[in-house]
């Protein structure tokens, strides 16, 4: 029997999942046909990977009229990060932060920062967005 660890792998070792999770986590609850259009894949293949996600417990929705959002779960989404954390041996304890392990090993050190400070800028710039988004409403 798989551990649920290991079915946790699988389950996000298909890159349609780990999209649609990082489209709920940036727009908030989200209904099948709009995750579509986003993602580009046809609403019964957004519904089955959705299915798959809802079994492992990493989203969830909530039936409204004739609407059915489906949204992250933060807590299974935070235990997935914590297990994860625990098994990387990057040296980021999880953080996301680079590693002077990391650093060190690095051939061009200039390079590795630069691409970690993109990485950060992106980032701000989705909470940003997300902020103007939230205000708006």
């Amino acid at each position: 029997m798989e551990t649920k660890q290991a079915e946790l792998f699988k389950i996000l070792g298909v890159d349609s999942r780990i999209r649609i999770i990082e489209l709920l986590k940036q727009r908030g609850p989200l209904g099948v046909n709009e995750m579509s259009k986003s993602l580009g894949i046809t609403p019964s293949a957004v519904s089955q990977h959705l299915k798959i996600l809802k079994h492992a417990g990493l989203v969830r929705n909530e039936r409204k009229g004739y609407w059915i959002p489906y949204q992250i779960d933060p807590v299974a989404l935070e235990e997935c990060g914590e297990f994860l954390a625990r098994i990387c041996t990057c040296g980021c304890k999880g953080t996301g932060a680079f590693s002077e392990a990391e650093l060190e090993g690095a051939r061009d050190k200039v390079d590795l920062l630069r691409k970690y400070e993109e990485e950060l800028e992106a980032e701000l710039q989705r909470v940003q967005s997300r902020i103007v988004e939230l205000g708006e409403e």
